[in-house]
Order: structure tokens, then C-alpha cells, then sequence
């Protein structure tokens, strides 16, 4: 048996397959059952009726060495070291008992002085691939550092294993779903659940813990870099569905990842060494380079295909709408590898504005920015987590609540120590509603987003004047190339100027509301909405 720390788990070497190749995962995956072949040369796998996370079954193991660090309340749920040892236990004997059993060792983190080695444990093949695809591995482009590997944390992936309703009891919870983890012990137990985004996410709350002790700012964002120009480098914070993914992947400047990064002192550098995509409705011609990328290595999540073309139907969210691809980054023409660059020169804010009352673009004053960061306003859209099956106005603070171990004040001062040290601008994107709320209105079109984007990018936008909206106090451009006036302000594009108004009061109420949770400055606070 080898031993990694782990009680009961059997890790021999004629059932225990480590650091497969891609092509060895993808046959096994087929030979076992696990998926099936796209015609793109996709590996296309569902993950039952979880399809979205679980964040209602994740509990945190609660000791001394770090309950005065972490803000507990509802994401964070404490759970005794006992009845961790109870999830550890059940987990590694199932796996113990599985036919094989498929071991990823790899990175998290693209800095070679700020990185964490992850070792993923699972019984299905895709969920290695996955693994493989979404984190680093040692010796490959993404880490030419030619250093050892190493260990830090552990994944232990029993999602075939539901807990009994004698378990649940034992438990105190009511659902046969268990994601635990251990901060002190570095190691996550995933029982019930085989919705692979809680493996990546998982660890992506490990770095949002580990890295503020290195002096990095954990950032639920994706990041890219002016090919012409690598002082240029853009954040685009959001949660999932707001397009993170989509308005880093642009043609005319480099990816360094979509999704998760730190900023310490030498720059941004990406956590993952790959991307994990929302594909429902995806076309060739909205996102090219995720289109593309979408071949033999990748593995789409929950994607309906057609049984005899084997053509996927982007379109079909008959299983869920949170359909997803995940692959390397290189998959991405042009990526930046390493993934790593310097420090950012403009923020992006992305909301999906639920209400339709949020301008489309507005400039934020430092105040403003750690307001509307603290508050992190924006909707859930469906399918993200289990049980959302229509937008939901959601607060999440630092644009990523779900994952955030400590206390939102500690990371928002990162952030604001950030943009007063390296000068950056901070921007607001609603890609959410126009022209009326969820329901009446529609979503902001790609297209005048994507425009949005590149004044900000290129610098134009920033030399626009500027009017204060009335009801949220932002800095609304009076212009900008490739958009309607009539977008720029949310009130010309609704059709009942009352509807709006109301909609607009009851949005800021909401922040107001809302705000109550933090420790803020009343300059902070009066950043806020007027209305």
C-alpha cells in the first residue's frame, strides 16, 4: 500500500493509474463506459443529476490552527475533525474497493515561488483527464521550471459513492451529496456528487487561503495581455456565466487564463493551466477561439450529441444550461506560456444585471471600486449551481463569495492596496439585462459588450467625458466606437421610463442592504448608490 496520509485508501500499483497520458485517459474513459467520442474528438461525459455545484453540501473542517482566520457563516460551514475523519474514511474505502483507481499529480499556480502540488485521486478516467486538462503539469510548457514535484493538497474524488440516509443522519445533513475540506490536513473529500468543477474549485478555495500568507491576492478572474504591448494586462472579475471566459478569449491579444489567479509581486499569473467554459449556445462566429479549442484533449460536460453525426448540439440545454468544456490553455492560439504576466492596468467588473438598470459601462473611482468589489453584485444564472434554473440577483462578495475562506474585507484590501500602488483603472460591465429586467428585456448584445471592451483596452474610452447615473452615481461615457447612444444609458433603453425607475430604486436598496454586512469606511459607503 502506499501511503499519502490517507487512512485505508489502496494505492497499489497494479490498480492504480498515475499520470496517464491523454490518449490512455480518453481510451480507458471509452472502454469503461464513462463517455463518449464527439465528432470533434471531444471526450463528452455527464455527470448524473448533479450538474452545477453544491455549495448548500460543502462543509470546512473547523480547528484551532484556523477558526479565527476564516468567516464563517454560510459558505463557510464548520464541521467537527470527527466527522471529517468519517467522510475521509468512507471515501477512501470506496475507492479502495474500486475496479482501478486514477492519479493526477500537478500545479496550481503558474509562479514558481507562489504554487501549490496537487494530487487528484478518482475511479473514473474523464475526472483524471479533467484534472489533467484544468491544472498544470510538472515538465510540461506551462511549467519550464524543470523543479520536482511536490505535495501539498490532496482531491480524493468518491463521487460515485452517495451517503446513506443513515450516513446523512449520522452527518446532520439531508442530502447524499458531501463536498469536505481540510485546511490544516490539505485534503478534500468529494462523496455523491460527480460534477467535476468541484475538483477545480475545490483547490481554487485552498489558493484563495494559502496565498494571502505569500503576499498574493487571490482573484476569481480571467486575465489577458496585449500581444503588442505585455505592460497592457487586463482582469475581468465575475462569476460564473458573466463572461470571464468568453472576453478574455480575444483574438487580438493573448490569454493568460479564464478563470482563477493570484497577483503577488512580480505580476498576474494564472492558478490553472487550463480553461473551463460555459459552451450552451456557443457558435464559431460569437467565440471562435473556444469553438476551436473544443477537440481531442478537451472534455465537454453534459453536452447533448447528436447519437449517429456524434455532432454536438450547443444549443440543447435539455440536460442542463450550464454545459461546459474544459482543455489546456494552449488549446487557446497564441496563449501567453507560462501564464503569467505583469501587473494589470485596467479591472473589469462583470455583473449580469438580472434588474436591466445597471449601465452597460461605467468608470469607478477607487471608493467605488472597493464598494462594488466588497458587494460584488451580480446574478446566478442557471445551472451554475444546483437548483438555479432561472437568474437570481445574488451578492457575492469579491466576485466570488462561494470560495472565499476569509473574510471579504481581508481580500478587498488587496485589491484596493493594488490599485493605488500600481495606478490601475477599475471599471463596472453589466452584460446582464437591457431595455427591462429578466423576463422583459434582453441580454446585452455580444457585440457592443466586445466593443465596450476594446475602448477600454485600447485606452479610448477612458478619454471619454462622462455623466453621473442618477440613481447608482457612476461615471456613464457619453460615447463609445461600435455601441448606440441609446445603450450607454440604461433608462433610454427602457421603453417604460417608471418601470425603470422602479426597478432601478429597488436595485439600490438592495446594495444598501447588502453593504450592511461589511466593516467599511464611510467614504466607501458613500461610493455607493444614490438613489
Amino acid at each position: 500500500m502506499t501511503s499519502i496520509g490517507t487512512p485505508a485508501l489502496d494505492l497499489t500499483t497494479e490498480r492504480t493509474h498515475t499520470n496517464l497520458s491523454t490518449a490512455e485517459l480518453v481510451e480507458r474513459a471509452l472502454a469503461n463506459g464513462e463517455g463518449t467520442l464527439a465528432s470533434n474528438g471531444a471526450l463528452v461525459c455527464k455527470t448524473g443529476d448533479r450538474t452545477g455545484r453544491s455549495p448548500n453540501d460543502k462543509y470546512l473542517e473547523d480547528t484551532p490552527a484556523i477558526h479565527d482566520k476564516i468567516w464563517w457563516g454560510s459558505v463557510n460551514k464548520p464541521m467537527t475533525p470527527e466527522r471529517f475523519a468519517d467522510a475521509l474514511a468512507i471515501a477512501s474505502e470506496h475507492l479502495s474497493g474500486a475496479e482501478d483507481r486514477f492519479v493526477f499529480e500537478g500545479w496550481a499556480g503558474a509562479d514558481v515561488d507562489h504554487r501549490l502540488g496537487v494530487r487528484v485521486i478518482t475511479e473514473q478516467a474523464w475526472h483524471a483527464l479533467f484534472a489533467q486538462t484544468l491544472f498544470i503539469e510538472p515538465g510540461s510548457a506551462s511549467d519550464p521550471s524543470g523543479l520536482p514535484w511536490r505535495h501539498d493538497w490532496t482531491v480524493i474524488n468518491a463521487g460515485r459513492r452517495r451517503l446513506t440516509k443513515e450516513e446523512q443522519a449520522r452527518f446532520g445533513v439531508n442530502s447524499p451529496v458531501l463536498v469536505a475540506q481540510s485546511l490544516e490536513r490539505k485534503t478534500v473529500v468529494i462523496l455523491g456528487t460527480e460534477y467535476a468543477g468541484e475538483m477545480k474549485k475545490s483547490i481554487f478555495y485552498a489558493m484563495n487561503f494559502d496565498m494571502p500568507e505569500q503576499g498574493v491576492f487571490p482573484m476569481h478572474c480571467s486575465a489577458n495581455i496585449d500581444r503588442s504591448d505585455p505592460t497592457n494586462v487586463a482582469l475581468f472579475f465575475g462569476l460564473s456565466g458573466t463572461g470571464k471566459t468568453t472576453l478574455s478569449a480575444d483574438p487580438a491579444r493573448s490569454l493568460i487564463g479564464d478563470d482563477e489567479h493570484g497577483w503577488g509581486p512580480n505580476g498576474v499569473f494564472n492558478f490553472e493551466g487550463g480553461c473551463y467554459a460555459k459552451c450552451i449556445r456557443l457558435s464559431e462566429a460569437g467565440e471562435p477561439q473556444i469553438w476551436n479549442a473544443i477537440h481531442f484533449g478537451s472534455v465537454l460536460e453534459n453536452t447533448v450529441v447528436d447519437p449517429k453525426t456524434r455532432e454536438p448540439d450547443y444549443d440543447d440545454g435539455s440536460i442542463t444550461e450550464n454545459t461546459r468544456v474544459t482543455y489546456p490553455v494552449d488549446f487557446i492560439p497564441g496563449a501567453t506560456i507560462p501564464s503569467v504576466g505583469g501587473h494589470p492596468k485596467n479591472i473589469i467588473f462583470l455583473t449580469a444585471d438580472a434588474f436591466g438598470v445597471l449601465p452597460p459601462v461605467a468608470k469607478l473611482s477607487p471608493e467605488q471600486a472597493m464598494y462594488y468589489f466588497i458587494n460584488g453584485y451580480t446574478s446566478k444564472l442557471a445551472g451554475t449551481e444546483a437548483g438555479v434554473t432561472e437568474p437570481q440577483p445574488n451578492f457575492s462578495p469579491c466576485f466570488g463569495g462561494p470560495f472565499l475562506p476569509r473574510r471579504p474585507s481581508e481580500y478587498a484590501q488587496m485589491l484596493a492596496d493594488r490599485i493605488k500602488k500600481y495606478k490601475a483603472n477599475v471599471w463596472l460591465l453589466n452584460t446582464g439585462w437591457t431595455g427591462g429586467a429578466y423576463g422583459d428585456g434582453h441580454r446585452m448584445e455580444l457585440g457592443f459588450t466586445r466593443a465596450m471592451v476594446t475602448g477600454i483596452l485600447d485606452g479610448t474610452l477612458a478619454r471619454e467625458d462622462y455623466d453621473p447615473d442618477p440613481v447608482f452615481g457612476l461615471a456613464v461615457p457619453r460615447h463609445a466606437r461600435g455601441v448606440p447612444a441609446g445603450v450607454l444609458h440604461p433608462v433610454d433603453a427602457w421603453a417604460d421610463k417608471d418601470a425603470y425607475e422602479k426597478q432601478a430604486h429597488a436595485l439600490a436598496a438592495r446594495f444598501r442592504e447588502n453593504e450592511q454586512k461589511f466593516q467599511i469606511s464611510d467614504e466607501v459607503r458613500a461610493a455607493g448608490p444614490k438613489g
